[in-house]
């Protein structure tokens, strides 16, 4: 039995082919859409791209875009969910639903400030203690899209 797809991960301008690998194997074992957005910083044919997603890439839905605008214009009914360092709720208090699509920036700037401050409501964070500024693109999705599936009742 096919089940609906429950998440889309998308990426703004990735930047490091290995991070992108990562999150298209984690795409390819949650059954979770992976949206490539804007300028890659990277081929698609990148070798390390394609090492960090070993031999799972038939396994993942690539669908790439010019822009998050185009994107958002062929999911009109989507919520789109913005992750970021500055946003005020924790990924662990934001109620997911299903067909979310979960947006991260690119690996040196995140997403643009007006960007979050826009959407105060759909944008969260991941808490983070010590001296650290950020978490690792790939871990980042991990735990914000597992989460989701956990609370959706996806991991049973």
């Amino acid at each position: 039995m096919n089940q609906p797809i429950p998440f889309n991960i998308v990426l703004i301008e990735p930047e490091i082919p290995p991070n992108t690998g990562n999150i298209a194997r984690l795409c390819g074992a949650t059954a979770t859409p992976l949206h490539l957005v804007g300028k890659l910083g990277f081929s698609l044919d990148d070798r390390y791209l394609k090492r960090a997603g070993l031999d799972y890439w038939s396994e993942v839905e690539v669908v790439t875009w010019p822009d998050l605008a185009t994107l958002q214009a062929a999911h009109p009914q989507a919520r789109f969910v913005y992750t970021s360092k500055k946003a005020a709720t924790s990924h662990a208090a934001f109620q997911f639903h299903e067909g979310d699509f979960i947006v991260f920036g690119k690996e040196t700037k995140g997403l643009p400030d007006d960007l979050i401050a826009a959407n105060p409501d759909t944008s969260i964070r991941i808490p983070i203690f010590g001296n650290v500024r950020s978490l690792n693109l790939s871990t980042a999705a991990g735990i914000v899209l597992y989460e989701a599936l956990r609370q959706c009742g996806r991991l049973e």
